[in-house]
């Protein structure tokens, strides 16, 4: 299992909103929107960063539940295989490809789908992985039950979940990649 990060080129690799104050986020949110117009992050509005961090703030306490180590704040966030939908996100993609067993797997949190309509209360379709965080042994039963999301869903057209979300609670081995794509 590969673990994968997209990003847009021109920022770098591992750079997330949630890791900065709210306001510094927000600003940096309406650079993104004046200088990258075409991308999905300059269609969000001003609620988004809100959301986002009430979001991680979910997942974070439903992590700690689960037993997840963390060794910061805020995660960096890939997904589980190869999302070519995301890379459609960024004016000029990049991305990541990292091994899973050069993780710590205690360090990783997973949500069935992007932890944003996981946790938003107007999907109300009853599916057994909505608000619910899973670590690495919990995601494998899910994904031996279910599938990768983007083979069945890769249009989006039976839902919100189009991948496997990984939150990674530490900088280990993210930090050896940050410097570019690897792919």
């Amino acid at each position: 299992m590969y673990l994968y990060h997209y990003y847009d080129r021109r920022s770098g690799p591992f750079k997330s909103l949630t890791a900065l104050s709210e306001a510094k986020a927000l600003e940096v949110l309406e650079k993104i929107k004046s200088d990258r117009p075409d991308s999905f992050t300059a269609q969000r509005d001003a609620e988004y960063v809100s959301r986002r961090m009430n979001c991680e703030r979910i997942v974070r306490e439903e992590a700690m539940k689960k037993g997840i180590l963390m060794d910061s704040p805020s995660p960096h966030y890939l997904v589980v295989e190869d999302s070519p939908w995301l890379g459609t996100w960024f004016e000029k993609p990049g991305v990541i490809k990292i091994p899973v067993d050069e993780f710590d797997t205690r360090k990783i949190s997973f949500t069935y789908g992007d932890s944003m309509p996981t946790f938003s209360p107007r999907v109300t379709d009853g599916k057994e992985y909505r608000r619910k965080v899973y670590t690495f042994e919990e995601i494998l039963d899910v994904i031996a039950r279910y599938g990768l999301p983007q083979e069945w869903n890769d249009d989006g057209s039976k839902g919100p979940e189009r991948y496997i979300e990984a939150q990674v609670w530490t900088d280990e081995p993210i930090m050896k990649y940050a410097t570019g794509e690897n792919r």
